[in-house]
């Protein structure tokens, strides 16, 4: 593990070993949480506490997703028109 320096002040000590340990989600338990959200049988709120994310977090990874899928329908959509 990184150390930090002898003068650096305990919160930055605290902040860079929070940085460290930080849970990464997969592309995969993006999806199967923002698509539980979709499903509405739990508020935003309890599925953020449960699953352990920040209810900010939740939604820029809902609008990632349906971007993504605003942009794949799109594309299937000109690949139709221009095709034979």
């Amino acid at each position: 593990m990184k150390q930090t320096p002898p003068n650096g002040t305990a919160e930055q000590h605290v902040r860079e070993i929070r940085r460290q340990t930080r849970k990464k989600y997969s592309a995969e338990e993006k999806v199967r949480i923002v698509i539980s959200g979709l499903r509405g049988e739990h508020s935003i709120a309890e599925l953020c506490r449960r699953e352990g994310i920040a209810e900010s977090l939740y939604y820029v990874w809902s609008k990632e997703f349906m971007e993504a899928g605003k942009k794949r329908l799109t594309g299937d959509t000109e690949r139709q028109a221009s095709s034979g």
